[in-house]
């Protein structure tokens, strides 16, 4: 009976957490919370989504897909920033990784396969040498890599990431941060298509906010 009882409330919870997804209606506390110290919006006159994440975490991993989706359909007031997180200093690697690549301009060609090296091809890449052959492998000449790797441009972007993982209470991965405001994950929203949805439900809440903020009168100084 007990048994029983406890499948119950299980369904019942279950569905009512599938009524709150399907109704698009989230709280704060629940699928997401809005951060004790906000953070500025480096994307003026648009709503900046912020996705933390670390090639070497399975679930960030998981999440891409999600998110390779939801970038074929950005709304235009909307900019998407991907930054690497760094929780610890043997995240360094792969995100100077994901700044060399960008530097380099071949994101397109070494984002989704460095996941991919890692979590399908189960090569860990846990030393800039093997990181290197990676790039290699992708069309980056040796040369160029090193150049990029350790260059005081990719140093500049990875303090910044170190910093924005403390100001953004980071404590794990993947994170999405909306307008510097809200912090959502899979663990908050339910699932990676839950997230989507919180995603785009917050910046719905954001866009409501926009014109009473450029109505509101300047501040006398």
């Amino acid at each position: 009976m007990k048994t029983l009882s406890n499948w119950l409330l299980s369904l019942v919870l279950t569905l009512v957490a599938a009524s709150t997804v399907a109704s698009g209606v989230f709280t704060d506390g629940k699928e997401y919370h809005s951060l004790s110290s906000p953070q500025p919006n480096s994307s003026p006159g648009k709503i900046e989504v912020v996705e933390l994440f670390w090639y070497g975490c399975p679930h960030c991993y998981h999440l891409e897909p999600f998110i390779h989706q939801w970038l074929e359909n950005r709304p235009e007031d909307v900019n998407f920033v991907r930054m690497p997180a760094i929780l610890g200093s043997s995240w360094e690697l792969l995100a100077k990784a994901y700044y060399t690549a960008e530097l380099l301009g071949v994101l397109d060609k070494v984002h989704t396969e460095l996941f991919a090296e890692i979590h399908e091809r189960n090569n860990p890449i846990k030393d800039e040498k093997t990181l290197r052959q990676f790039f290699v492998d992708h069309g980056v000449a040796a040369a160029n890599f090193d150049k990029t790797f350790n260059s005081f441009a990719v140093s500049v972007k990875i303090n910044n990431a170190r910093q924005m993982t403390r100001r953004y209470a980071l404590s794990g991965v993947p994170t999405i941060i909306v307008n510097g405001k809200y912090s959502t994950s899979a663990g908050e929203a339910g699932s990676n298509e839950n997230v989507i949805s919180v995603i785009n439900y917050l910046i719905v809440q954001e866009r409501k906010l926009a014109p009473a903020a450029s109505a509101a009168p300047a501040t006398a100084h």
